[in-house]
Order: structure tokens, then C-alpha cells, then sequence
């Protein structure tokens, strides 16, 4: 068995101390090791310092991702490593150009109506996931939320603000309308951020319901809604049989019982 490497020496006290007044934590810690194996491999001093950059630069490309995608607040970190483009309904030409995202860059919205089961959450996600590795700021939102957001800015008329923090953000995802009744507070919050949003930011909603919002919400809002929402929107539908249950009856949802 062979011996392990030894340790690179630590550094010191004074380049140590300058490095965390510079807030350069991840150069720090890769310091050592890189400027023992430019010791050891007699790196031009240039080559040193890219490495000890290239370090910096890497990590806080990770610590952004990891605070965009805690920012999102997506619901169960699924990504397109675990999408099967053959299971969803959607034709495979439209997954590729959302994809792509471009219609992101171009502030157009996306609807995705269909049954239960059928991927519209699944793809969502997934494209908001892949839209927050882009580097892009992505809000994730459900109308419940909605609804106690504007309850809760009801007292000091602060809805317009706070529609305009999340507005902050590249893409609005705002899932599964129409599964639950829609409130009054609800039906506001829902107008208000795509009125907001309209030729503005991406929209993402996806719905059980194609159309009838008009029976979830007044019909005045509905119609101001829609409107404002399908003007510049892709529209995807998924049918099928519901993937959830079909994976649960063939066994594929659980460990197996022994």
C-alpha cells in the first residue's frame, strides 16, 4: 500500500492574512497545493498565477450557481438529467428549442397545459434548472404563494414592490393553476404579476386547464390574464396516461419489499 502525498505546506501568516482581506477564499484554499506543484514542476510564474485565478473564478461560478438555484425555490431539484425525452408528449423539435432558452432572451412566455402526470411540473423545473446553470435568475411560484403575498401586502399597499422583487428575475414559473380553487387574493396576485411581467420578463405557467380560466377567476381578470399571458407565448399540451401511476403500477416508484 502505497504512503499518502504529503501535505503542501500551509501558507503564511502574512499571505494568509492578505488573501482573506482580499476575500479570495477559494484561491486561498487552493493555494498551497498549486504553489507546490509549481515548486515542484517549475511552472512559469504567469502559469501560477492563472491556476491560482482559474480557481478563484471556478468557485465563485459555484457558489452563484449554488445561490441562484437556492434563490429559485424549485420544488424538487429535478433536472434534464433525468428527463426521458421519449416519455413526454411534447414533440421532441419544441423540447429542443426550449431548450435552447433562446425564448427566454426574447422575454416570451411558455404555457404547458395538460392531465395530471403527464411531465408539465417534470419540464418546468427542468427548464428553469437548466435556465439557472445559464446563469439566469429564476423565481418559482404557486398561486397559493401568490395569494398570501398579496394578503400580506395588503396593510401597507406594497404588492406593486414586491411583484417588482420577483420581476427581478429572468423567468417566473408559476405552477399547476387550477388544481386547487383560486382565492380572490390569489386571482390579484396572478394579474398583477403577469400584467408586470407582459413584454417584460419570461412567463412560465402550467395548467391542467387549456382554457376556462374564467371559471377559476372573475371573469374580468381571466380575460385581462389570458390576454396578457398568450400574447407572446408558446403553447405545449401533454396528454397521455399519467407517468406516476403507470411507473407505481409497474413497481418502478418503490424499493422492492423482501
Amino acid at each position: 500500500m502505497s504512503a499518502a502525498a504529503p501535505a503542501p505546506p500551509p501558507l503564511g501568516a502574512e499571505l494568509d492574512a492578505l488573501l482573506r482581506r482580499m476575500r479570495l477564499p477559494c484561491l486561498r484554499r487552493a493555494a498551497p497545493e498549486v504553489l507546490a506543484a509549481a515548486k515542484a514542476q517549475r511552472w512559469d510564474p504567469a502559469e501560477v498565477l492563472r491556476a491560482l485565478i482559474a480557481e478563484e473564478v471556478a468557485g465563485r461560478d459555484r457558489s452563484s450557481l449554488a445561490t441562484r438555484r437556492a434563490r429559485a425555490g424549485f420544488p424538487t431539484g429535478k433536472t434534464f438529467d433525468a428527463w426521458e425525452d421519449g416519455l413526454s408528449s411534447v414533440p421532441a423539435p419544441t423540447q429542443s428549442a426550449l431548450r435552447t432558452l433562446e425564448w427566454i432572451d426574447r422575454r416570451e412566455s411558455l404555457v404547458v397545459c395538460g392531465p395530471a402526470g403527464t411531465g408539465k411540473t417534470f419540464l418546468l423545473e427542468a427548464l428553469g434548472q437548466a435556465a439557472v446553470e445559464a446563469g439566469k435568475q429564476v423565481a418559482w411560484l404557486t398561486l397559493e404563494g401568490l395569494g398570501v403575498l398579496v394578503r400580506r401586502c395588503r396593510a401597507d399597499d406594497s404588492a406593486t414592490k414586491a411583484i417588482t422583487r420577483i420581476l427581478r428575475a429572468d423567468l417566473v414559473v408559476i405552477d399547476d393553476i387550477g388544481l386547487l380553487p383560486v382565492g380572490a387574493d390569489a386571482a390579484e396576485g396572478l394579474y398583477r404579476l403577469v400584467d408586470a411581467a407582459y413584454e417584460r420578463r419570461s412567463a412560465a405557467v402550467s395548467s391542467r386547464r387549456p382554457s376556462g380560466f374564467d371559471e377559476l377567476m372573475p371573469k374580468t381578470l381571466a380575460t385581462a390574464t389570458v390576454d396578457r399571458l398568450l400574447h407572446h407565448a408558446h403553447l405545449c399540451q401533454t396528454s397521455g396516461e399519467s407517468v406516476r401511476l403507470t411507473q407505481a403500477l409497474a413497481g418502478q416508484g418503490v424499493t422492492p419489499l423482501r
